[in-house]
């Protein structure tokens, strides 16, 4: 089949990574698939980029994919990246296709979905702002438990400036999150990163809730748990980053901090139908919290890792 690559300019830059794109086209112009190749910056992860390659189910086993591939590839290469990772539903068609180039199944994640219409979803009103609160009773619902010792708070969109300096300590905690073989380098997060995080989610119309874990005694934060909803308010929320510091884990402060997440979404947002997840299918501490809280598994995603 004959068709041509055009490079297209991608306005999608970030604190961290930036993204090239290609386009597959027909002779007369009929798009056939794309490709975004995310270069990250952070000097932790300056060896790595991560392709999305998708082609219109009609026009594939002709060629387009693999050029899109070969054009992700080659520039990652010039620019002396040495790890490409893409992701595919497992057994679905991206599946073949990677594995038929030489990617490495480098992880597998379980994806799962809390169902929330059948709840109770109380009368709480409280507005979408910044103002960081105690967790205290609301919509009904009634708050989880923390060991003594421990107490939640949470807050809207941007870190409060009071938490931010032990926020961005707190991030530590995803250090040693398991990514299997995916060689996934280490995140580096300041304060201008964290706050340039929930800035880009602001910026999309979402709200970011993110319930934390305070340790009283000492007046840190050792855990936090980040929740995105759709700009609507309606369908479904997902769940980002959940962790907790090494020397505070197995104390159930994970569980407490989703379901606070839970009870919150139920509270303040009713049109809120389902909140969604993604963890390592080898993270069964998570895997654990989420089953416990009634998420149910939907599919699993394979994380595809090529050595270039």
């Amino acid at each position: 089949m004959t068709f041509r690559l055009t490079a297209l300019a991608d306005p999608a830059t970030g604190p961290s990574s930036r993204r090239l794109a290609w386009l597959a086209s027909a002779p007369d112009g009929t798009p056939l698939g794309s490709a975004f190749l995310r270069l990250f910056d952070s000097p932790g992860q300056a060896h790595l980029c991560e392709l999305a390659l998708d082609v219109h189910p009609a026009e594939r086993r002709r060629g387009a994919g693999s050029a899109l591939l070969e054009a992700a590839a080659t520039t990652a290469r010039e620019d002396g990246r040495r790890t490409l990772l893409a992701q595919a539903v497992e057994g679905s068609p991206g599946d073949a296709f990677l594995s038929a180039r030489g990617f490495e199944r480098a992880l597998v994640l379980e994806y799962a979905r809390l169902d929330l219409t059948p709840a109770d979803t109380g009368t709480g009103t409280a507005a979408d702002t910044g103002t960081a609160t105690d967790a205290t009773e609301a919509g009904g619902v009634a708050r989880p438990e923390l060991p003594p010792g421990y107490r939640l708070v949470s807050w809207l969109g941007s870190c409060p400036e009071e938490w931010l300096p032990a926020f961005t300590r707190a991030r530590t905690a995803m250090d040693d999150m398991p990514m299997g073989d995916t060689d996934f380098g280490v995140v580096a997060w300041d304060e201008a990163r964290v706050l340039a995080a929930a800035r880009a989610v602001a910026d999309r119309g979402e709200l970011l809730h993110t319930a934390a874990v305070l340790e009283t005694a000492t007046g840190d934060l050792v855990g936090f748990s980040e929740l995105v909803l759709p700009a609507d308010r309606s369908g479904d929320g997902q769940h980002y980053g959940t962790a907790v510091q090494p020397a505070h884990r197995r104390r159930g402060l994970a569980r407490a901090m989703k379901a606070e997440a839970i009870r919150w979404t139920r509270a303040e947002h009713p049109g809120i139908t389902g909140l969604r997840t993604d963890t390592a299918d080898h993270n069964t501490g998570m895997l654990a919290v989420n089953r416990a809280l009634g998420y149910r598994s939907t599919h699993r995603s394979i994380e595809f890792r090529l050595p270039l």
